[in-house]
Formats: structure tokens, sequence, C-alpha cells
């Protein structure tokens, strides 16, 4: 294969919410076709109808979209290959299907699960070996006889007597000993094909030239090289795509991240303000790394540096404090006009600001927005730190837990002198807000600036953290700040 053949693939089935390990998936299949300037091919494995949802199809494409993970061919996008969906192509597996059966690929197997148990321990084998490829070399007589009992055969593929083995581009070489895998089903009895069928078939008739998916389907390769060598004979390709597995996603506890866990769902990292930058960095960093020192780059940076061969085969930990500190990381290199846009959502569902602010509460959000890009790490975090600045007067009220550690009866002289400072100001400007604060509590009453500045903070903003505290006071303005700090003086 040369470079711009490369035709990699992300082949989701739709069921339930997109899971951070799928996401993971898509990003190096994407990260590698576009480092080597090749196609990714989306197909949406749809054949389990019990299980597969158009509500889960849709969110698929959500995801991928708010990520920016693109593709070349597949839904919406067309191509020369399609349709994309396995659903609309059971004609070309049965078609497939009948012609590996006719050229003796496949064989008509109709023994029972119990049949086969019963073989194995008359054998003296243990029944979990499963099947035993009995039905290989049944004579047409046989057949019949099945079929006359009202038998209905599946189709089963004819494995080789061969070691079957790769080199894997994450594990390296990797071989199964001949023998060691039954000959697996393709086709239920029904008629309807299986995945074993199906992935692989859909791989060669799309051309796909490397397979990256998890390592948990690792142990189904054999069986899809074994179904490849037959689907060249039979002139359905040409060629065997390279394979490569990549680590597991762990959660706490070193346990595979499973669907069920929260921390598993992508949206929840949406819902709470991560950007598809920071997000899309962290999960390159669940088995990849552009260098030893360096945990935050840009996704241009990763296309440029992704190869697959880099991928560790080690498992890779989900660690939500890491992917928080990163994601922060891309937040404050955003300018500050693009944080205010990306924020406003999440102030609008907070109850913070209206979806539209009106100017003078845009002009407030945009100076206060870098001083809160320095404290967030997501933006969901924003809501409460900027709160006080919206807050209608009458309603404002310090948080009770901030007020019963802030506002006791000692802080009566702290905000008595604050008070009395601030009235004194000729002009509202932080430096000054600043210089009389620090002169009638840390020189005047003697405090510490940390037991100086607690109930001051408390009574304008609410919380015991916040933006920098005077230059909140400015943007609050006077008459404001001075009424915040005369109606939290105790007693009032």
């Amino acid at each position: 294969m040369t470079e711009n053949a490369v035709r990699a693939r992300f082949c989701p089935s739709p069921t339930g919410t997109p899971h951070v390990g799928l996401i993971r998936t898509a990003l190096f299949n994407w990260a590698f076709a576009r480092h080597h300037g090749g196609k990714l091919v989306f197909r949406i494995e749809d054949t389990d109808a019990a299980r597969d949802s158009e509500e889960s199809y849709e969110q698929l494409l959500d995801a991928l979209r708010w990520l920016g993970i693109d593709w070349d061919e597949g839904p919406d996008a067309g191509g020369d290959y399609g349709p994309y969906r396995q659903s609309l192509r059971r004609e070309t597996y049965a078609d497939v299907a009948a012609r590996l059966l006719e050229a003796g690929e496949l064989y008509e197997a109709f023994s029972t699960n119990e049949e086969v148990e019963a073989r194995r321990k008359a054998a003296g084998q243990d029944p979990k070996l499963g099947y035993d490829n009995f039905d290989r070399d049944l004579t047409e007589e046989q057949r019949e006889s099945f079929r006359a009992e009202g038998r209905k055969p599946v189709l089963r593929l004819r494995m080789p007597a061969e070691d079957l083995g790769w080199t894997d581009l994450v594990r390296g070489p990797i071989s199964f000993p001949a023998g060691t895998i039954p000959d697996p089903v393709l086709v239920r009895a029904n008629g309807d094909p299986l995945y074993t069928l199906t992935n692989p078939v859909d791989d060669a008739l799309m051309r796909i030239t490397h397979v990256l998916r998890g390592e948990d389907l690792l142990p189904s390769t054999p069986r899809q090289l074994a179904l490849y060598a037959a689907l060249r004979r039979i002139g359905v390709t040409d060629f065997t795509p390279e394979f490569g597995h990549l680590p597991y996603v762990m959660g706490e506890g070193n346990k595979k991240l499973s669907k069920r866990d929260p921390s598993s769902n992508l949206f929840n990292y949406r819902d709470r303000g991560f950007i598809p930058e920071g997000l899309l960095n962290y999960l390159a960093l669940l088995g990849w790394s552009i260098a030893d020192d360096r945990d935050v780059f840009s996704v241009r940076e990763l296309v440029d540096a992704f190869e697959i061969t880099k991928v560790s085969a080690n498992p890779a930990r989900f660690d939500v404090k890491k992917a928080e500190a990163i994601n922060g990381t891309h937040l404050r290199a955003l300018p500050v006009e693009d944080f205010v846009r990306r924020v406003i959502p999440y102030l609008a569902a907070a109850g913070v600001l209206p979806e539209r602010p009106d100017d003078e509460q845009l002009a407030k959000l945009s100076t206060i927005a870098p001083l809160v890009q320095e404290r967030v790490t997501v933006l969901g975090d924003a809501a409460g730190l900027v709160r006080f600045l919206f807050v209608d007067e009458q309603t404002f009220a310090p948080e009770e837990d901030a007020a019963a550690k802030a506002l006791g009866p000692d802080s009566e002289p702290v905000l008595r002198s604050a008070v009395e400072a601030l009235e004194k100001l000729p002009e509202w400007e932080t430096p000054l807000i600043e210089q009389a604060l620090k002169d009638a509590l840390v020189e005047g009453l003697g405090l510490k600036p940390r037991k100086a500045f607690a109930p001051i903070r408390v009574a304008i903003t609410g919380r015991t953290v916040s933006p920098p505290l005077y230059e909140s006071m400015e943007l609050l303005g006077r008459d404001v700040s001075l009424g915040r700090l005369k109606r939290a003086l105790p007693g009032n």
C-alpha cells in the first residue's frame, strides 16, 4: 500500500450513548488516516435490531461532529462503496455467503449445542472447547436426512489447518496455533449474517487497508484472517488489511471502563464544559503520547505526530482530574472573545445570563472573562464565579456555608473598616480599592491578609472562591459594592 492509499474505518454499533473508549478508537483511526493523507470510512454496524436504535445513531453523529472528527465516506458524506449502514447491505452479505458456500469455503452445519457438548464429553474433552467441526464432511445424504427432520443449518467457515498469525501494528507478532479455533458460524440458520461475516466482508469491499480496533476484538482476528483468505480465493478482494489492537481504557480500580460507568459517557464531559480541543487532547493520551515530557498539544500537532506504531499495548487509565487539567490549559489559551462565546450557553443553562445577553452584560462578562479563564478547568464552573456580577441586588445573598465561615460576629470590625475606607475613595478603580483595603485592614487592624479579606470576598461575591477581589469590586461599582458590605454586617 502507498501512503495515499491508506483507508481506515470507524464502524460502531448504535447502542447506548457514545463511550469515551469508543470515541478514542474513532480519534486514533481519524488521526491515522489524516496523518497519512488517507481516508476515514464511517460505517454503522446496525444489524442487531434488538439493541440498535436511531437515537444512538444520531448521538454518534452528534458526538463526532462536536469533536470535529470528520469522515470522507459514510453517512451524510456518500462514497463509492455505500451504503454505509449494514442494515442496508443484506443482499451483499447473502451474495458473498452464497459464493463462499458454492466454493466450499463455507459448509452447512446442523449440530445442536447439546449434540456438540455430548460428543465432547463422550470423547473425554472439556465441553467449553466449543464446536468440534463435526459437520465439515457430512455427505449429501446426511444433510438431506437432517433437512428431512426439519433442521435448518448454520453456515460455518472452514478454518485452515495451519497456524494463523500477523504482525500487529500495536503489539507486534501474534500467532494462534492450528486447531485451536473451531470453525465459526458466519450465517445463522434463519439466514441472518453475523458480525464474523459482515465486518470482514464490508472491510474487503470497501478496500480498508488498516483495521485499528479495541483489544477486546483481538481473539476474533484469526477468524477474520481465515475469511480474508477465502474472500481472496473467490475474488472478492485481493489483499488483507493490517491489524492494530488498541489498549483497553480503564476506570477506577483498574477495571475496564464500562458503559454503565457515568465517567464513560462522552456527553457528561460536554455537559460539564469540556471543549473539543481539551477532550481530544486527553483522549489521545489514552495509549499514545506526543513526547515523554509533554501532555498538551493541538489537534493539528496530534495529526502531524500520530503514528499507530507508537501506541502502547498497555491499558490506559481514564483520569478525570488529568482530563480537567488539560482542558483547563486549552481554556486558558482561548482568545477572550472565543471564551466568552463558548461560556455563554453554560451561563444561560445555570440561569446566570439570558441566552442572548445585552450589551451591558456582554461588556461585564468580557471584562471578567480573562480572570475567570485562569480559574476554571471546565466551562460549567464559570457560572459560580460570575453569578455575583449579574444577580438582582434584592435577591443577592452569600452562600450559606461561605457566610457561616466568614461573616460571623468577628467580621464586624473588618466590614466596618472596609466601608469607612472605601467611602473616602475619590475614584472607584482597582488600584485605589486594593490600597484602601490593605491600609485599613492589614495595616490598620493588623490582620493577616487571609483573615482580613475573607469577609470582604464573601460579602462581595457570595463565595469563598471568586475572581480577583479588587477587580470584581470595580466591575460591580461603588454603590453596589458598598451596599453589599453594609448588608453583610452582623445584625443586618
